[in-house]
């Protein structure tokens, strides 16, 4: 059992909900987790800057992480990318670069220097075991102000407790395309196999990782986000209840049993979806919501400018 969560603010505006992103998020996850005390992790995005890439690296507990850096550095300089900007925070190293090549390429090069949590214009993932609030303050992740994000509680089952083992997932070597999932993807290799005939790589055995795999690979084949999500319900088998962020968007995806909750609140100003709607009413204490259960296999899309 776990707990996702996620937000959008729409055009920028914060008339209904005065708090930053990394507030709101980690709100909404502190109120679901008894669903999920081991692990916990943000997506979190910005308005991107043209020709710069943000890049997270774990660094795992007791590595050398002068040596990691200073791997990562001469990898930086041999691919040609510019370090504007770094940062360690918590099991993690932060780098703003410029950059304006092949990313799939660039990103797998730079996995032999670090593993790599995520790459984008706009997208950064942190995730660590632990509780949410006690990660918010490790990370600063309240101060995060930025356009959207989704976020994580795990408890684990079918793996340890590692940072690296927490959502979200990023869809390696496809810029801003992160998931996190409750549930279980039942043909996993089926679908893991299928998409590594056509060239695609993992680095977990996570079924959310899948997830991410498959929707950066439907839309690498000119497929929209919305058709893709349209199609994973008739490709992935399975009970789970899934987000997805992209630069500008948030969508969700539902199979048919439904047996993995979700409920979603929605004004002018902001979409927010969680497991539970704990979550959202932490959001707005005292306050009646309207909120609305996805019904089962189903899926939404919402971006920063249109709602679908």
């Amino acid at each position: 059992m776990c707990s996702i969560a996620g937000i959008l603010f729409k055009n920028g505006s914060r008339s209904s909900l005065p708090m930053t992103t990394g507030e709101a998020l980690t709100e909404m996850m502190d109120a679901c987790v008894h669903r999920g005390p081991d692990s916990a992790g943000w997506a979190l995005y910005r308005d991107p800057h043209p020709g710069r890439l943000r890049l997270r690296f774990l660094v795992p507990q007791g590595t050398d992480h002068g040596e990691v850096v200073d791997r990562i550095k001469e990898r930086l300089e041999l691919e040609g990318a510019e370090l504007m900007h770094e940062e360690r925070l918590g099991c993690t190293y932060g780098v703003v670069v410029g950059f304006e090549g092949d990313l799939q390429r660039f990103s797998y090069a730079m996995e032999k220097a670090g593993m790599l949590l995520s790459a984008g214009s706009s997208l950064d993932i942190i995730k660590d075991v632990g509780r949410p609030l006690e990660l918010c303050n490790t990370y600063r992740i309240a101060g995060f102000n930025g356009t959207h994000g989704i976020g994580h509680t795990r408890l684990a089952t079918e793996s340890g407790v590692h940072p690296e083992t927490a959502h979200p997932f990023w869809a390696t070597g496809f810029a801003d395309v992160a998931t996190v999932h409750n549930g279980q993807i039942t043909n996993y290799w089926i679908m893991r196999r299928r998409l590594e005939r056509h060239g695609m790589e993992f680095r977990t055995e996570n079924d959310t990782e899948l997830i991410a795999v498959y929707l950066a690979y439907r839309m690498s084949k000119g497929a929209s986000l919305k058709e893709a999500l349209r199609t994973s319900l008739e490709d992935l088998d399975g009970t789970f209840s899934y987000l997805v962020a992209t630069a500008d968007s948030i969508g969700y995806a539902k199979d048919k049993l439904a047996a993995k909750p979700m409920v979603k609140y929605e004004d002018d100003a902001l979409i927010a979806i969680a497991s539970e709607e704990v979550a959202l009413n932490r959001l707005f204490p005292g306050k009646s919501l309207d909120t609305t259960e996805p019904p089962p296999h189903t899926f939404g899309l919402w971006s920063r400018s249109l709602s679908e």
